[in-house]
C-alpha cells in the first residue's frame, strides 16, 4: 500500500475543502481574525494582493472616463427607507449609530451618553447608492452635467453571521462605480461596458476563467432593473459571484429627485448604473489556483514576481554568495514584466534553507531562484516554478535567466489560466431534467462532499418560487449566461417554455 504524499497543508482539498481553505490563508500569512467578531486583519502579503487588484482595476476605470471620488461612510437612515427594495434587501444587515458620545457608566466603564442621543440614526453603509445619489441631485441641472462617472474605493458593513475570511466578512473592502446618464441606452451601454472591464481584468490578471450573465429577477441587487454578474467556478466546483454591474434604471433617481433639464427643456429623470467588486476576489484567487502547497498566485496580481534563496554554509561563502544575489536582485528588478519593473524579493533571513523554500511556496511566489557557491562559479542560477511540482528545479545560465524572466512569467499565468479553464469546461454541463440535477448535486461519498457537482446548465423559468425551491436544494440560479446560444426547452421546474439555458450551481 503506497503512501499518500505528503502536503504543507493539512487538511487537503479532497479531503476537507473548507478547513484547506482556511490554513492556505494562514500558511500564506494573508489575513487572520480581529478582536471584531465577523472582521478581519488583512496582513500585509494579502494587502500586497490587493493593492494590485486595485491598481490594474483603477487603471481600466479610468481609461473608461472614470473619476475617484470619497462619500460618507454614515448614512441617514431615512436615505435607506426611500427606495422599498433597497431597504428591504439591506434592513437586517445593517450596523445602526444612534448617540454620538460616550460617558462614565454607574458600573464603571462606558455608556453611550442617554442625552446624545442622534434625532435620526445613522447607517453604516452597506453600500452607498443612497448617499450618492442625494449627493447626485445636487449636481446634476442641466443634459449637460451629464454623464457622472464616478468610482469609490471604499470599505463596507454588512452584518453577517457565518463569516469566511475574504469571501464572506462583516466589513471588507471594494470598489463602487455610480454613474448618471441621460438616456436609459447610455445606461444600459455603461452596464455592460464595466461588466466586461470586470471580465476581462478577472480572466487576465487573475487567470480566473468567468461567465458573463444576466441575473434572475430573484436574484437582482436590491433596487435594480437588471443585474449582471461574472460567475467563477472553484476547485470545490462551487460558484464564485466575482462581481455584479447594475442597471438601475430609475428607481434610485426617482427617490433621490435626480432630475435635469433635458435638451428641450424639459424636467427629465435621469438614469443610473452601480457596479463594484471586493476583497473577495482574492477568496475567489486562492480556491481558484493554489493546491495542498499553499498558495498559488497569477504573476500580474503577485506582490513579488520571483524570490531569491542564497545558499551558503559559512560566513565567507555567505558574503560572496549575497554579493552575487545582490547583483541580481538589482538586475532583475530593472528589468520589465506586464510594463512594469519585476517584483524581486532577496530573501536573506538567517533560517534553514528548507524553511525559506516552504515559506514561499507557500505564499505562492511565481518563481524562486536558489543560488549557492556552485552555481556562482558556474555563473548560473537554479530555478522552480510554483505552477510545477516542489522538486522540478533547473541550473539556468545567469544572464539567460535574467533576459527570459518576462517569458516565464507569461508562461505561469497563461497556464494557470487554461488550468482553471480546463476544469471548468470538464465540470459543466447540461441536465435536461430535476432528477438528473438532484443525482448530480447529490456527492457519491456522504462523508465527504467537498467536491462534486459543478455548473448545470439547465433551462430554467425566471419565477420567484423557483428560486424559494432551489434553496431547499442548496442551490442557487447564478444566471443566464449573455453569450448562451438560443436553446429553447421547457423548465425542469414548471414545464414552461424557455428560450435559453441558465447555471444552477452550489455557490459561496
Amino acid at each position: 500500500m503506497s503512501k499518500a504524499p505528503q502536503t504543507a497543508i493539512t487538511p487537503t482539498r479532497a479531503d476537507d475543502y473548507p478547513e484547506w481553505y482556511q490554513q492556505v490563508i494562514k500558511a500564506a500569512d494573508l489575513s487572520e481574525n480581529s478582536a471584531v467578531r465577523g472582521c478581519m486583519v488583512i496582513k500585509p502579503w494579502g494587502y500586497a494582493i490587493w493593492e494590485n487588484i486595485q491598481k490594474a482595476l483603477d487603471d481600466k476605470f479610468k481609461e473608461t472616463g472614470h473619476e475617484n471620488a470619497y462619500f460618507p461612510l454614515l448614512i441617514p437612515l431615512s436615505f435607506l427607507a426611500k427606495e422599498a427594495e433597497h431597504v428591504e434587501g439591506f434592513a437586517k444587515e445593517c450596523a445602526v449609530v444612534t448617540h454620538h458620545r460616550l460617558e462614565p457608566g454607574p458600573d464603571g466603564g462606558l455608556i453611550p451618553a442617554p442625552s446624545s442621543k442622534l434625532d435620526e440614526p445613522l447607517v453604516i453603509r452597506p453600500t452607498s447608492e443612497m448617499i450618492i445619489g442625494n449627493t447626485y441631485a445636487k449636481w446634476v441641472q442641466s443634459y449637460r452635467d451629464l454623464p457622472i462617472l464616478i468610482n469609490q474605493w471604499a470599505n463596507v458593513f454588512r452584518w453577517e453571521m457565518r463569516t469566511r475570511m475574504f469571501l464572506r466578512t462583516a466589513e471588507f473592502l471594494w470598489q463602487e462605480g455610480h454613474t448618471v446618464h441621460a438616456t436609459a441606452e447610455e445606461a444600459v451601454e455603461e452596464t455592460f461596458k464595466m461588466l466586461d472591464v470586470y471580465a476581462d481584468f478577472a480572466e487576465n490578471y487573475m487567470a480566473m476563467p468567468v461567465i458573463k450573465g444576466e441575473k434572475a429577477s430573484f436574484e437582482r441587487f436590491p433596487g435594480a432593473d437588471n443585474t449582471y454578474t461574472i460567475e467563477a467556478m472553484m476547485q470545490d466546483r462551487k460558484a464564485l459571484q466575482s462581481g455584479t454591474s447594475h442597471f438601475l434604471g430609475q428607481n434610485f433617481a426617482k427617490a433621490m429627485e435626480i432630475k435635469f433639464q433635458n435638451e428641450k427643456g424639459e424636467t427629465a429623470t435621469a438614469w443610473t448604473t452601480s457596479w463594484g467588486v471586493s476583497t473577495r476576489l482574492i477568496g475567489g484567487l486562492i480556491m481558484t489556483h493554489s493546491d495542498d502547497d499553499g498558495l498559488v498566485c497569477p504573476p500580474r496580481l503577485a506582490p513579488k514576481h520571483v524570490v531569491i534563496l542564497p545558499i551558503y554554509r559559512n560566513d565567507e561563502e555567505r558574503a560572496k554568495v549575497l554579493a552575487y544575489c545582490k547583483k541580481l536582485q538589482a538586475d532583475l528588478s530593472q528589468t520589465l514584466y506586464d510594463g512594469e519593473k519585476i517584483r524581486v524579493l532577496l530573501d536573506d533571513r538567517d533560517i534553514r534553507g528548507g524553511e525559506k523554500v516552504w515559506a514561499h511556496i507557500k505564499k505562492g511566489v511565481p518563481v524562486r531562484v536558489e543560488v549557492g557557491p556552485r552555481d556562482m562559479d558556474q555563473n548560473a542560477v537554479f530555478v522552480a516554478q510554483r505552477n510545477k511540482g516542489h522538486k522540478d528545479k533547473q541550473a539556468v545560465p545567469r544572464d539567460q535567466f535574467v533576459e527570459t524572466l518576462p517569458q516565464i512569467l507569461k508562461s505561469i499565468q497563461d497556464d494557470l489560466y487554461q488550468k482553471a479553464l480546463a476544469y471548468r469546461d470538464a465540470n459543466m454541463k447540461k441536465v435536461d431534467s430535476l432528477d438528473e440535477l438532484k443525482k448530480w448535486f447529490t456527492p457519491k461519498n456522504e462523508d465527504k462532499p467537498e467536491i462534486h457537482g459543478g455548473f448545470a446548465l439547465c433551462h430554467v423559468a425566471d419565477d420567484p418560487a423557483i428560486g424559494t425551491t432551489l434553496k431547499e436544494m442548496k442551490l442557487t440560479h447564478r444566471c443566464t449566461p449573455l453569450d448562451g446560444a438560443k436553446d429553447p426547452g421547457t423548465c425542469i421546474f414548471t414545464g414552461k417554455p424557455v428560450e435559453r439555458r441558465s447555471i444552477i450551481a452550489k455557490s459561496y
